[in-house]
């Protein structure tokens, strides 16, 4: 039986006593890492260079710090202490590595960051592996780590603990330990009472952990994402990708306003399926006769429902369970799953299911206080239809359950984001061109890859179409870039807001055609023109007329009334921020656009200088603790403050 201790300093003792010189520790991803423990042992070895630390883990959260007395911060501040808490425990080693301090003797490895928190950082930039989210276990196993440390959950009355948040890579790194035949490492659960408990295959034997640590209270808030505004970009993106679900089909999706828009799309054209269709019918009147929507998605409501089956549940698993999209269930039962797709299941079977069966896979969770307050709070008979599974088991097919793992995910569509698409199908999701990181590859390749392994899968690699460079707009249809996530034979299907572009098994003549039909009508004619001085475009092509309507006015219209009337909010799965917060972040959205050059920014100062108070400026101003400005600079933001209201609230 594992020891327990209340006390994170004589756990810290306990862990150094029994590893002598270097140490080797391995944590999990986000939410699962223990931050007071992890805390308590940096503070020890961050001044004793004796005791070499190296670290292995991923996806190290902090809250955003604000910087300076300007706009930015003067928001961001109020909301960071009441969204996170005033004790939240910062990774310490964390914020040295922002700031390139970590000491000679420590080191930490990461295969997944902050999304471009980090290009500024040498250490970070230095410590990267890049790795396949399933390779992940073996490579932490190849460093033959002395420890383990993971928070858990526990619940009264149950002897079991809940790896909860993180099922990922622990059990399959031990897994790869022992196939090495290195010597089994320590592993010290931090109990966290905040953390919600889920059971099943998420949960381990009493003698699984060496050391259980239970800290005192008062316990902090868990690290939740900020949910975020959906842009009409985003909306167009999540409601093209929509039409591609098949009913009855499986669903991954990522994270980030993209998914939200995707998820919110998918509520609507269940629940209200003639607003969903004539919101389509706006976008795109030809989408209902799209060759790839009526191969292989759909545009009605989900009478059978989908199963989620996704490396990371969100926010949005979150809505698509509680609206009833996602509801299909599955087995862990070959025999029965076999069955039941040819037809020759028993009355038992489908009660079994209805009973035993799960309709929400995942390896992780991460999201907002209010997805966590759901998890905490589900009936128990919904609690046992998610299941936690090892990332090994989520993210691929091979391992010897390929039969099992196909009757399940029938019909997948994988979902998932990039930064950058070239014409000819290659993706660039994770790094520049420099090489510098901006995430990691995390499990697209891994996805994209099972998508072209299973009968009837789809990827679909969701990206914007226009990006801001140096205060101008940037074509993300590249012709050719310098680093590439996926690779071009492995195209399947790109979604931005201009449509849909399906590249699976086309020629690359084909894929230039398709690629230029959703570039923004800025770049169509230089993309075109270096396609065909390359030799991969007909020298005589010209693109159609309906292409000219890739422009962001004429998306912005053609929404506008379905955005006027609530059907595409500005943030469908909930917020984060009060009204008076979102109003001041689209103004504060506004006047980032308009002060991005030199010349934007002299004249939005300009106007600013004579822009008029406004009837309701003085409760923005004082959230913004502007509502008696002392100095010039002060001064100076609270009109520019009031010009972005006057722009944004007025406007809107």
């Amino acid at each position: 039986m594992p020891q327990h201790l209340t006390d994170l300093d004589a756990a810290v003792d306990w862990l150094l006593a029994r590893v002598d010189g270097p140490l080797r520790i391995a944590a999990p991803l986000a939410l699962g890492k223990p931050h007071r423990l992890l805390n308590q042992l940096y503070a020890r070895i961050e001044n004793h260079a004796a005791r070499p630390l190296q670290l292995y883990t991923a996806l190290s959260l902090n809250p955003p710090m604000a910087k300076g007395d300007g706009l930015e911060a003067r928001f961001m501040r109020p909301f960071v202490e009441r969204h996170f808490g005033t004790d939240f425990p910062r990774l310490a080693y964390a914020d040295a590595i922002r700031r390139d301090a970590l000491p000679a003797h420590v080191q930490v490895e990461e295969f997944y960051m902050q999304s471009g928190a980090l290009l500024g950082s040498r250490q970070a930039q230095c410590g990267y592996t890049s790795l396949n989210y399933t390779h992940a276990a073996d490579a932490v196993a190849q460093r033959a780590p002395h420890v383990i440390v993971q928070k858990v959950a526990f619940r009264e009355g149950n002897r079991r603990l809940s790896l909860s948040c993180n099922n990922d890579i622990t059990q399959d790194t031990l897994d790869a330990i022992a196939r090495r035949g290195l010597p089994r490492p320590l592993l010290i659960a931090e109990v966290d009472p905040q953390l919600p408990w889920l059971g099943g295959s998420a949960t381990v034997a009493p003698d699984f952990f060496d050391l259980v640590v239970v800290p005192p209270g008062p316990y902090p808030q868990l690290f939740g994402l900020p949910r975020q505004p959906v842009s009409d970009a985003d909306y167009a993106i999540g409601l093209y990708a929509s039409t591609l679900v098949r009913d009855g089909g499986t669903l991954q999706i990522g994270i980030g306003t993209l998914a939200d828009a995707l998820s919110h799309a998918l509520v609507l054209r269940h629940t209200d399926n003639a607003r969903y269709r004539a919101i389509i019918d706006a976008l795109d009147p030809s989408l209902a006769t799209h060759p790839l929507v009526r191969e292989a998605g759909g545009l009605e409501p989900f009478e059978v429902g989908l199963y989620g089956c996704s490396e990371m549940l969100n926010e949005g698993f979150r809505v698509l369970v509680q609206r009833g999209v996602i509801r299909r269930k599955v087995h862990e039962d070959l025999a029965l799953m076999q069955r039941l797709a040819n037809g020759s299941a028993y009355t038992a079977d489908h009660a079994t299911l209805a009973a035993e069966g799960e309709y929400l896979h995942g390896a992780f969770y991460l999201g907002s206080p209010e997805f966590y307050d759901w998890l905490r709070h589900l009936p128990e008979e919904e609690c046992r239809a998610i299941g936690m599974h090892r990332i090994s088991e989520i993210n691929q097919l091979y391992g010897g359950n390929e039969a099992l793992e196909q009757l399940q995910r029938r019909d997948a569509r994988f979902f998932n984001s990039c930064m950058m698409a070239t014409a000819l199908g290659a993706a660039v999701s994770d790094a520049l061109e420099d090489g510098r990181v901006v995430s990691g590859v995390g499990g697209q390749y891994n996805f994209v890859a099972m998508a072209h392994a299973l009968p009837d899968a789809r990827s679909v690699l969701m990206f914007r179409a226009v990006r801001e460079e140096a205060g101008k707009p940037a074509s993300n249809v590249r012709w050719n870039y310098g680093h590439t996530t996926i690779p071009r034979h492995l195209r399947d299907v790109f979604v931005n807001e201009y449509g849909i572009a399906d590249l699976r098994h086309r020629t690359d003549e084909d894929c230039v055609i398709a690629m230029a039909g959703i570039t923004d009508a800025a770049f169509q004619p230089a993309l075109l023109e270096q396609a065909k001085a390359s030799g991969k475009l007909a020298t005589d092509f010209t693109a159609p007329p309906s292409w000219r309507r890739n422009r962001g006015d004429t998306l912005a219209a053609v929404l506008a009334p379905f955005r006027a009337d609530g059907g595409l909010p500005d943030y469908p799965l909930g917020s984060d921020f009060t009204a008076i917060e979102q109003d001041l972040l689209r103004a504060l959205t506004w006047l980032k656009a308009n002060t991005a050059t030199p010349k934007a920014k002299l004249r939005t100062v300009a106007a600013a200088l004579t822009q008029p108070a406004g009837d309701n400026d003085a409760m923005y101003l004082q959230r913004m603790g502007l509502d008696m400005p002392g100095t010039l600079g002060d001064r100076l933001n609270a009109r520019l403050l009031r010009l972005g209201l006057a722009r944004t609230l007025r406007a809107g």
